[in-house]
Order: C-alpha cells, then structure tokens, then sequence
C-alpha cells in the first residue's frame, strides 16, 4: 500500500519543480524529502524519479502517479468538506492570502465580521501578491485567495480553481494636492499633463506596473519613474508630500482621509478584484463563510 504522506510529496515535487522548493513549503528538511520519494519510489516498485542534470525529472510511471495523487487530494478535500457541512457550527482553519490594498480595505472589518459570526473559525492571512498566490492556492498552499485583475491584464488561470467577482475598484490618477508640491504638479490636470512629472510605481513585473506604463504610453509619453516601491501606502505618501503621482485603485484610499487630488482617466478604468479558491474545496462551510464576509464587507465598501 502505498503511503498517502509520500505521495503528497511526489506531487508537491511535480508542482513546485525541486526538492528544495517542496522542503521550504512543507517544512522539512531537503534531506528529508528526498528519503521519502526514495522510500516511495521502493513501495512503487518502480522508477519514479530520474536525474537530469541537477535536477530530478518525474517518469512516466512518476506521471501516472502524480495524476492520480491529484484525484485523492481533491477527493480528501471534497470528503473533509461534506463531513463538516453536518456540523451545527462552522468551524475549522482558513489560510487566506491577500494582496495590499484589498487587506487594508476588507480585512479589518471582514474579520470582526468573522470573529463574532463563527467565533471556532481560524483564518490565517498571509500578505502576498496576486501573482503568485493565486499559484501558490492552486498548489495548496493557501485555501483561499483574494487577487486582482488590471484591465487588458488577465491574471494567470490554473485548473481546478474556482473564481468568484468580489469588486470593481476605479483606477485614477493621483496627485498632490495645490500647493503640496512646486507648480508643476498644481498645473496637471490630467494624464497627458503628467508627462513631466516623477512618478511612483510598483517594480517591475507587478501587473500595476504593466498597465500603468501601457496607459502613459497610450497617452503619449513615457513615464519618468524615479520611486518604486511594492507598498502603496508609499505611494500615498510620496504623493501626499509633493514628490511624485501614481495610478492608484480606489481601495487605496478607503478608510483613511489623503491629502489627494484624483482625476478621472479616459474611459474609467478599473480593476476587478476577485477570490479563488480550489473547487474541491468551495464547500466546506469555512471556506464559504470567509467568502460571504469578504462579499458583503465589497458590497459595503462599493456602496459606501
């Protein structure tokens, strides 16, 4: 019989493409994983794994089993699901990853909202951007994602992920308020006006970053970006202070009172934020009910 721990690692293996990437996700030592897929690979009878280089590539017979292993997964997931829709009490632990913005705008009020609701629900939530969490959800890392979408800028897809719209947040540009900064920034009253000036973006390879250079450009310039930064909150600040403008989503500015000046940009842009979730696993009572707060606490926000 083959054990269920030692194929989780195989298809973590398959997933995450080293021993090391699946050591750190898990919590063992490299070592360690490579014992169990080579006391696996025993059970098997079979070659499982080859070496390549400096890597270990799966075979066939490893293929085959990863495939499999992904039905079990899921089936567990879809078992552990219906046993607790019979509970009288929703309990349990949610990992949450969720990008800067929606966190600061949602989540205080979310899990208020979750505390007094279900008071033997867990949710655990883990800062992380989109990009990469939506994978890391989809490699069972995380239980639950909230991401965003730029327009023009699809976010990634992965199979057995289910998605669910949670808002649609306005993009505009954002600039110092009169007299905050040297005149230059007081005269823009637009995006093209904004050619001059420094700005302030995430780094490269963010999806922000991608759709603001691509608006500058559609509005004829090339933007100077002398500030980067991941945090938005420095955005705001910069900003705030005189020293730069940025295309900022809405949810920036919630709950807190900017010394902004906002100006629409052509056509009213916005990014769609959603959540996703893997579909083995969007019945479990813990899962849908960290998903109807961050619902109802979007419909707030929108409505607000």
């Amino acid at each position: 019989m083959l054990e269920m721990k030692r194929l989780r690692l195989l298809w973590e293996l398959s997933a995450r493409g080293t021993v090391a990437a699946v050591a750190d996700a898990l919590n063992y030592s490299p070592s360690a994983v490579s014992q169990q897929l080579a006391l696996l690979e025993r059970e098997a009878g079979v070659p499982l794994l080859r070496k390549v280089g400096r890597t270990l590539e799966l075979t066939a017979a490893g293929l085959t089993l990863v495939s499999e292993t992904e039905e079990l997964l899921a089936g567990l997931e879809r078992a552990e699901a219906a046993l607790h829709v019979s509970h009288a009490e929703v309990a349990g632990t949610v990992r949450l990853a969720v990008f800067q913005t929606a966190l600061l705008a949602m989540m205080p009020s979310a899990l208020k909202r979750l505390r007094a609701e279900h008071p033997m629900l867990r949710v655990e939530m883990v800062q992380h951007e989109p990009e990469t969490a939506l994978y890391d959800t989809w490699a069972r890392g995380f239980d639950l994602v909230v991401a965003e979408q730029y327009p023009g800028h699809a976010a990634a897809h992965f199979v057995g992920l289910d998605r669910e719209p949670l808002a649609s947040d306005p993009i505009r540009l954002a600039l110092p308020q009169e007299g905050a900064g040297d005149e230059a920034f007081d005269h823009a009253a637009s995006l093209a006006d904004a050619a001059e000036l420094p700005w302030v973006m995430e780094p490269r390879g963010a999806a922000s970053r991608h759709w603001a250079e691509q608006a500058c450009r559609s509005a004829g310039f090339e933007p100077d970006v002398r500030y980067e930064t991941a945090d938005l909150q420095a955005h705001v600040r910069l900003i705030e202070t005189g020293n730069a403008v940025a295309l900022l989503p809405g949810f920036v500015h919630i709950g807190a009172a900017h010394r902004l000046r906002l100006v629409e940009l052509p056509g009213k842009p916005r990014r769609e934020v959603f959540t996703a979730a893997r579909i083995s696993s969007v019945d479990h009572p813990a899962l849908a009910a960290v998903r109807e707060a961050l619902r109802r606490e979007a419909e707030l926000l929108v409505g607000g």
